[in-house]
């Protein structure tokens, strides 16, 4: 497991870096689809169409976006599988 913050932790981690819209939404939506309800996914990404595009899939398909960090210009996505 990787460290969120000191309270969270990810069960799985998707490492989006180097890649551009729309492998992050696709490749995110895919791992979701893989994972168990109730587990927590990192999405890590420097895409900067990438905030809006997974808070927009995060959305339309039903789960919960706990966290986005921005780190210089990355960006790191919490969600968890709500079914």
């Amino acid at each position: 497991m990787v460290i969120m913050s000191s309270h969270i932790r990810s069960d799985q981690i998707l490492d989006c870096v180097g890649l551009y819209c729309p492998e992050p939404v696709f490749r995110t939506r895919i791992k979701l689809d893989t994972m168990d309800i109730g587990e927590l996914l990192e999405v890590i990404s420097d895409d900067p169409a990438s905030e809006e595009d997974i808070k927009s899939l995060i959305k339309r398909i039903g789960h919960e976006l706990l966290t986005i960090k921005k780190e210089g210009t990355t960006l790191r996505f919490l969600i968890r599988k709500t079914k």
